[in-house]
């Protein structure tokens, strides 16, 4: 079997241990944002814990970075990955390595596509609810017209939001809020239509399936029926030209000669 590339290697080592950073990332996002009058020390805490994890991503990617045998291609490849090393203060963006890596687990899973793909948009919709949510109320909360204050109003906009629903009882009010709002509806829309054409996929590939399974029976019984008939042609063909046979005499049923006829030495004398 063909060795795999030191780079392969790598992620395979490394993406439980990131998906782990990842999760710690997100929790010590979440944790000032909810608890906003927690102790100053657990805010510091928190703010080293994604300090370190985003060291963890930047040592990551540059590391992938010298291992790959085609670095521009790897960087065109990897542009996200590459954003969120180059711009740290954006520190909402490091929630999407969360789906980034989710994504790269149902790669290497071995599961049916549709499977496949329902987990996707599970963890894209999971990750950009998370992110939207706590981006627009850390933005929002301070905001002396925001009516979005909570945890729960924040979720609750974010998926009316994600769904295209805008019901309107909570709305950004700030500019980058509404930068937000515009990218959560974006991402609502292209997930929708994700998953409507999931669902197209699998009706036409049901009856795709159900069509080539009625197009095999159907070969199979007219083989089957030519078989026959050519088995048939030749037992007419036997039965014709078989040697020996001798037609039955008229008057006669098939299979019965009738008596034998008197032999002339056998006559009765006068």
């Amino acid at each position: 079997m063909k060795e795999q590339p030191a780079r392969i290697r790598w992620e395979h080592r490394t993406q439980r241990p990131l998906l782990a950073l990842a999760v710690l990332f997100a929790a010590a996002y979440a944790v000032p944002i909810v608890l906003p009058d927690a102790a100053p020390a657990v805010k510091q805490a928190c703010a080293a814990v994604e300090w370190g994890v985003w060291a963890a991503f930047a040592a990551d990617y540059l590391v992938r970075l010298v291992l790959a045998e085609e670095k521009r291609d790897f960087v065109r490849r990897h542009w996200l990955d590459l954003a969120a090393v180059l711009l740290p203060l954006l520190r909402p963006l490091q929630l999407l390595r969360v789906v980034a890596t989710l994504l790269l687990i149902g790669r290497r899973a071995r599961m049916a596509s549709q499977i496949k793909l329902t987990t996707y948009v599970a963890g894209a919709v999971t990750g950009l609810l998370m992110f939207g949510s706590l981006a627009v109320l850390a933005v929002e909360r301070e905001s002396p017209d925001g009516n979005i204050k909570t945890l729960g109003d924040a979720l609750w906009w974010s998926f009316t939001t994600m769904t295209t629903v805008g019901y309107g009882d909570h709305s950004p009010t700030t500019g980058l809020g509404r930068v937000l709002a515009v990218g959560l509806m974006l991402s609502g829309i292209a997930l929708l239509g994700v998953v409507t054409a999931n669902i197209a996929a699998w009706f036409i590939n049901r009856f795709d399936s159900d069509d080539a399974e009625e197009r095999r029976q159907t070969a199979a019984i007219e083989a089957l029926t030519d078989e026959v008939r050519a088995l048939r042609a030749q037992v007419a063909a036997l039965s014709a030209g078989a040697p020996g046979t001798v037609p039955a005499a008229p008057g006669t049923v098939d299979g019965d000669a009738g008596p034998a006829p008197a032999s002339p030495l056998s006559a009765p004398r006068s």
